[in-house]
């Protein structure tokens, strides 16, 4: 099927027409939309950027026997608990995320030690610290008014910083507000079934999301629609690319690229009409920095600015040589069209 490129400033001032009941409906995007409070939303790759960067440089890890750590509470403040770690001087907080963490790996239930008054908390924590298998364990820990625990991993964990995404990102995307063709996207209205293109980014509409936990981000290709072939009035069917990525500096999910095709983004910030759906995934084991600068960058590239529907099929290929080449399994999952795959790496 051929397929053509339309001219951005030849008819998108005020939208184009979309069939939505082609394709497939994604949520992905409309879920983390949903939960994503205002501090976690931004208007431009660049604040992002500044943001998680700023906090990565002011972080730092080691390797530690959780054996070492000691478990400090008062009973005059029963919500304040501390972990002073071997050679600090000074406890450090545990943030929600990390003490689950901690919990985890003495096989505490950290539900329940949260219910706790802090003192009654520390004395179950140290004694599972104490006496389960001593373990070394690398920490992440940040300075910001005071030092909190971000994360606490196996010893081969291998950190991908959020901000070494959202940088690979910036280089093939800019701001991500319209400086180059990938953007955040657009709204449909379905009074008329038209896709506008041009909608200020704002906290309601954006796409760009980081928490002390993870980002997110997703933007389109929107302002150069591709004609597909033609709808049963005869007008044309219009597409564009789009693809979402995410990572977890902390553990609490992999790092993974999603591209595809889509006619629409709603107010809600779900997808229609998607198609082509591919998607890469990385844990954060030992090689996984490496994975990352041979795999997944390069990936991002050649999936956003490849041609259309060959991008497809010679991505999935590379991905695929490049996992056996990596010594990694590659399992390739199909999709509901021939044409559609979805690749993990593990």
């Amino acid at each position: 099927m051929n397929t053509e490129i339309i001219d951005a400033g030849r008819d998108i001032s005020g939208g184009y027409k979309v069939d939505v009941s082609r394709g497939e409906n994604v949520d992905r995007v409309s879920s983390e939309w949903f939960v994503r409070p205002d501090d976690e939303r931004y208007l431009s790759l660049d604040d992002l950027f500044a943001s998680v960067k700023g906090r990565a440089e002011r972080s730092r890890t080691r390797t530690v026997e959780s054996a070492a750590i000691l478990v400090e509470a008062h009973c005059d403040d029963p919500e304040k608990l501390g972990l002073v770690l071997p050679g600090a001087d000074e406890p450090i907080a545990p943030t929600h995320w990390s003490f689950g963490q901690l919990a985890s790996i003495v096989g505490a239930p950290a539900a329940y030690l949260r219910q706790l008054p802090a003192p009654l908390a520390g004395i179950n924590l140290q004694y599972g610290l104490t006496n389960h298998r001593a373990e070394q364990i690398k920490t992440l820990e940040v300075a910001d008014g005071r030092t909190e625990l971000r994360a606490v991993t196996g010893p081969d964990y291998g950190r991908i910083y959020d901000h070494e995404l959202v940088s690979a990102v910036q280089r093939i995307a800019g701001n991500g507000t319209g400086d180059t063709r990938w953007k955040v996207p657009g709204v449909l209205d379905w009074s008329t079934g038209i896709y506008n293109p041009r909608v200020d980014v704002t906290k309601e509409t954006t796409t760009l999301y980081a928490s002390d936990r993870d980002v997110f981000l997703f933007l389109v290709d929107d302002l150069n629609p591709i004609e597909a072939g033609l709808m049963p009035d005869g007008s044309p069917d219009l597409y564009f690319r789009g693809f979402y990525c995410w990572n977890s500096e902390v553990g609490a999910k992999t790092l993974g690229i999603a591209s595809f095709y889509l006619r629409a983004v709603c107010q809600n910030r779900n997808l229609w009409g998607v198609e082509d759906f591919q998607e890469i995934t990385i844990r954060h084991s030992k090689y996984a920095a490496s994975r990352f600068a041979h795999e997944a960058a390069p990936a991002l590239r050649w999936q956003a600015s490849g041609p259309p529907r060959m991008k497809e099929i010679s991505g999935a290929s590379r991905l695929i040589g490049a996992a056996l080449r990596s010594g990694s399994s590659a399992k390739v999952l199909c999709a509901s069209s021939p044409a559609a795959i979805r690749l993990r790496i593990r």
